[in-house]
């Protein structure tokens, strides 16, 4: 009897090794790691502003309560303001306003509140001068460019 409990006693630990192999596999691969893949188009880019070429520097504080950081830009309407974990003031000016899509200062991804997604600005050409613009202005030098 000892040898039949030994040997599920090492079944169960080798059915538990494969299961944890699985799970390193596949946060590996990502899909537990966070990692999110920013959408390549977006219905809501008619929005955007004219000339996106001129924007406020990085350093802006937010319009409204003047935090230093975290800041976004709506790219409707240029106004520089603070994220959803500072005072929540880009996401209040999208409910009132309806400015869907923004770009962060802080690392210069590009969200769409109307699809609730992230939109890939080196693949979307309306958002890539925008995203070279802010990139020269935070970094001082051309943003690198991924090959397709």
């Amino acid at each position: 009897m000892a040898s039949k409990a030994a040997g599920s006693s090492s079944s169960a630990s080798l059915e538990q090794g494969f299961e944890e192999e699985d799970e390193l596999l596949m946060m590996i691969q990502g899909s537990e790691s966070g990692w999110v893949e920013a959408r390549t188009s977006c219905d809501h880019l008619g929005s955007l502003s004219s000339d996106l070429s001129h924007i406020p520097t990085p350093d802006n504080p937010c319009n409204r309560c003047h935090h230093p950081s975290e800041n976004w830009l709506c790219l409707s309407c240029k106004d520089v303001l603070c994220s959803r974990f500072v005072n929540k003031h880009m996401l209040q000016h999208y409910h009132q306003i309806n400015h869907c899509v923004a770009l962060s200062y802080s690392d210069l991804s590009v969200w769409c509140f109307a699809c609730d997604a992230y939109l890939d600005a080196q693949v979307i050409m309306q958002l890539r001068p925008v995203y070279e613009t802010a990139y020269i202005l935070k970094f001082g030098e051309a943003p690198p460019f991924r090959a397709r």
